[in-house]
């Protein structure tokens, strides 16, 4: 497979044909349990509790809890593992990614004036790694449908003359155009007439657009291989004041960025009698860059002594997007009782019109009881509208381009529900932590994405100065996963493990 990176890829084609999905908009509107270690110890359930760094992405409300200004710096290793189930075959596949997943600070302005019902003022900043979309998937069977039907498909209907090359005219030229003029669509299409995958019914005429496929009918034998990495990342300046000895009030001004890069490449075999094509390997490539920025507000209020409750509301983030994609294909076919192997690479890149991207907002409530300095337990429950989410283009003469997109998001996900519980026990400076986190599919059919279930253990150790504290974090989800959008539609069923550990050490000042 080639490298994921796009950098050795020299032509550039504008595209202005929307190539996104569902499954974009939930890539980068969903987060993971990341964070702080006592945050991930305790599943996150931290927005009546403040007093984090992480929390305070919860609460903003919670930056007014510090006691003292503080540093703090967070590592971690996160694993995905991923089982595959595709027909007779069962396959794993592994990834790691070691990072600086957070980095904050924050300043506490005692007010000096006693009678002042305002008690203190704080300022913070701080860097979270919101999702880690590092992540390995294999698949590998024998199945009944080709990747061959995914290219006739999506010819049917275009004319020949489109596929064509013309004197003169290179496999760049012409795929370039279509990218330009008719879309990603049409340049699936070139490229399996290329491959000889399929060949028009009336070659003679050049404005046939019926195709008949070059493969047989009978058993394939597939291997899928999927590879991305990046992250998606939240920059936040907090503001927040303690009102008397009971009520605390924030603000988050928070920017985002998205980095992601993703490439998948399909190897079939068939020997099926009658197949003119018996192997094909298509690889396809995504590059992602993204900015987006949003706000949240958030309260807590001391209603006795050790009990706490929080509510706090995160608006939309709003994105703006680049894509850029490439592809590659080959084929192995019989001519004259020879074999041949076409190669048909492009050798461009297609840059996307960029577009607009708005995510759900989000309503947490938030609980706490508090054990004197023995310990304490907390609650968080989150709504999150994930219908919501909406697509549009910058330009204006391109507004409705992504009305189907939004339908189809209207009426395949929902609100979901997010359900996070921990509990903290202390023997002296020593902290010993846990949690549990579950959240509801964001479909309407389950059966596609399954729920999200997890749970979460960690210590830490408060040396006064300093504090040193430790976590790790286990969440699991099946999903039922289409190779293809058109033709090869089999579906393979996925059960993902997310394995996160982390470090973190604070320091007081």
């Amino acid at each position: 497979m080639k490298k994921i990176s796009l950098i050795l890829i020299t032509l550039v084609s504008a595209v202005v044909v929307t190539a996104q999905n569902t499954t974009d908009g939930l890539r980068y509107s969903t987060e993971q349990n990341i964070g702080t270690a006592r945050f991930t110890a305790l599943s996150g359930a931290m927005g009546a509790l403040g007093g984090d760094f992480s929390a305070i992405s919860v609460n903003p409300a919670g930056g007014a809890v510090f006691l003292n200004s503080n540093l703090l710096l967070s590592t971690s290793l996160f694993d995905v593992e991923n089982k595959a189930k595709y027909f007779n075959s069962t396959e794993k596949a592994f990834s790691d990614n070691i990072t600086l997943n957070q980095l904050g600070g924050i300043f506490v302005i005692n007010n000096s004036n006693e009678e002042s019902a305002f008690k203190k003022f704080t300022i913070g900043v701080n860097y979270d790694t919101t999702k880690s979309f590092d992540n390995e998937l294999y698949i590998s069977g024998t199945g009944n449908n080709s990747i061959g039907s995914f290219f006739l498909e999506q010819a049917q209907g275009i004319p020949l003359s489109f596929l064509q090359l013309q004197s003169g005219e290179s496999i760049s030229d012409l795929y370039q155009y279509l990218g330009g003029s008719e879309g990603s669509i049409a340049q699936n299409a070139f490229l399996g007439y290329q491959g000889f995958i399929f060949d028009p019914v009336d070659p003679n005429n050049p404005s046939n657009t019926a195709y008949v496929s070059n493969i047989a009918s009978g058993s394939f034998n597939q291997e899928y291989a999927y590879l991305s990495q990046g992250y998606n990342s939240k920059f936040s300046i907090n503001f927040a004041t303690q009102i008397t000895d009971k009520y605390f009030l924030g603000i988050n001004i928070n920017t985002h960025t998205i980095n992601f890069d993703q490439s998948s490449f399909l190897l079939e075999n068939n020997s099926n009698p009658g197949s003119i094509v018996n192997r094909i390997g298509f690889e396809n490539n995504l590059s992602v860059n993204g900015a987006g920025i949003s706000a949240q507000i958030g309260a807590i209020a001391k209603i006795a002594n050790n009990f706490r409750l929080g509510l706090s509301l995160d608006s939309p983030t709003w994105y703006q997007i680049s894509e850029e994609t490439s592809q590659y294909l080959e084929s192995r076919r019989f001519f004259d009782g020879q074999t041949i192997n076409e190669y048909i690479d492009p050798n461009i890149i297609n840059v996307y019109e960029d577009y607009t991207l708005r995510t759900p907002a989000k309503v947490t409530a938030s609980a706490a009881y508090i054990f004197g300095q023995s310990g304490l337990i907390s609650f968080d429950y989150s709504y999150k509208d994930y219908s919501s989410i909406e697509f549009s283009q910058i330009n204006d003469s391109y507004n409705n381009s992504f009305n189907d997109l939004n339908n189809t998001i209207d009426n395949t996900l929902k609100g979901t529900s997010i359900f996070k519980a921990g509990a903290e026990y202390r023997i002296y400076q020593l902290s010993l932590r846990g949690g549990f986190h579950y959240e509801e599919s964001p479909y309407q059919n389950s059966e596609i994405v399954g729920d999200l279930t997890g749970f979460s253990l960690g210590a830490g150790y408060n040396f006064g100065r300093y504090t040193f504290d430790l976590a790790y974090s286990r969440s699991e989800q099946e999903r039922n996963q289409q190779l293809y959008s058109v033709g090869l539609t089999d579906v393979a069923n996925i059960n993902t493990i997310y394995s996160n550990f982390i470090l973190s050490l604070g320091f007081n000042f």
